[in-house]
C-alpha cells in the first residue's frame, strides 16, 4: 500500500477532472483500482489532514484515466471488472458491461418465487457475464441453474465470475445459440431469462461511440426491427418450459407490446410489460399455458 497525504490527492484529483469525463467514471477507478471507496472519499474532503493508502501509485490511475478520455473505452472494460448488485464481475470486451436496468430482472423472479428455499429449474440465455444466472443461483441455493452463450470465450469469464462470488456448485455453463445446447432440458424448466441483443439496426448506428466502438456487436444488435431473437427464443420457449413455465425478456425501450404480441401468439398467458426505475416497460413476462 502507498501513502500519501490527503491534501496531495485532492490537488491531483481535481486536476484530473479538469480534464474531461465524468465523477462516476472517476469514482469508479479510484474504488477498483485505487483501493478508495467513495465514503472514503467523503471522508478526505472533510479531514485533508489525514493520509491516504493507494493499491496503485497515481501515475498509474492517471495513465489509466487519460486512456478512458482519449478513447472514450468504458471505465468497466480498462480495470477490468464491474460492479452489478451485489457482485463484482470481472469483464472483457467479449462480454456486454451489465446496466442497473437488467438488476431488475432479478427482483421480478423474486416476486414470481418468493420461496428461496424452492427446488427450482432455472435458465438464462445469453449469459454474458454471468450475473443474471450468479446471482440467481446464489439467492436460490437448492435450485439448479443451466445457462448458455454462443461463444466459449464469453463463458469462461461467466464462469471465473461464478467461481470468485460462490462456493456453490448449482449453476452450470453450455456453449452454443440460444436453447441449442439445452435439448436434454425440454420441458423441465420452471422459468427462463433472456437479456438478448435488442438493438434494431438503425439505432445501433446511431450509438454512442463508448458503445458501439467497444461492447461486443453480437450481444447489442437485434436484426433490422430488433426483434430477430426476441422471436427465436419466444417461439422456441414452449418446447422447454413446464407448464406453467414463466419467461422473462429484456427488450428495447419502445419494443414491449410487440414483444406481448409474440408472447400471445406463441401461447402464453398472464402476459406484462414490467417497467424499469425510468418508468420505461424494459421487461415482457409470460407464463406459458
Amino acid at each position: 500500500m502507498l501513502s500519501i497525504s490527503a491534501e496531495e490527492f485532492l490537488v491531483w484529483e481535481k486536476k484530473q477532472l479538469s480534464k474531461g469525463g465524468d465523477q462516476q467514471s472517476f469514482d469508479f477507478l479510484l474504488d477498483c483500482i485505487g483501493g478508495i471507496s467513495t465514503s472514503n472519499q467523503n471522508f478526505i474532503s472533510i479531514n485533508p489532514e489525514r493520509n491516504l493508502y493507494l493499491k496503485k501509485n497515481l501515475e498509474f490511475l492517471e495513465s489509466i484515466w487519460n486512456e478512458h478520455l482519449l478513447s472514450s473505452c468504458p471505465i468497466q472494460y480498462l480495470c477490468g471488472i464491474t460492479f452489478w448488485r451485489d457482485l463484482k464481475l470481472k469483464v472483457t470486451n467479449k462480454v456486454l458491461i451489465p446496466r442497473p436496468e437488467t438488476e431488475l430482472i432479478v427482483d421480478i423472479v423474486f416476486d414470481i418465487f418468493k420461496k428461496k428455499t424452492e427446488k427450482l429449474f432455472f435458465a438464462e440465455l445469453g449469459t454474458g457475464s454471468g450475473a443474471i444466472s450468479i446471482a440467481l443461483a446464489l439467492a436460490y441455493p437448492f435450485s439448479d441453474v443451466v445457462a448458455t452463450d454462443i461463444d466459449q470465450e464469453v463463458l469462461e469469464v461467466a464462469t471465473k465470475n461464478y467461481i470468485n462470488s460462490s462456493k456453490q456448485s448449482n449453476l452450470k455453463f453450455y456453449c452454443g445459440n440460444w436453447w441449442s445446447p439445452l435439448e436434454m432440458f425440454k420441458g423441465k424448466l420452471d422459468i427462463a431469462i433472456s437479456n438478448p441483443p435488442y438493438i434494431p439496426q438503425d439505432t445501433y448506428e446511431k450509438l454512442p461511440k463508448e458503445v458501439k466502438n467497444f461492447e461486443p456487436k453480437v450481444a447489442l444488435l437485434g436484426g433490422e426491427d430488433g426483434l430477430k431473437h426476441i422471436k427465436e427464443i419466444t417461439q422456441k420457449a414452449p418446447l422447454f418450459l413446464k407448464e406453467k413455465g414463466w419467461l422473462i425478456l429484456e427488450n428495447h425501450f419502445d419494443q414491449g407490446e410487440k414483444v406481448k404480441q409474440l408472447l400471445i401468439n406463441n401461447k402464453f398467458t398472464s402476459i406484462k410489460i414490467v417497467k424499469d426505475l425510468s418508468g420505461i416497460g424494459r421487461f415482457t413476462i409470460g407464463r406459458y399455458k
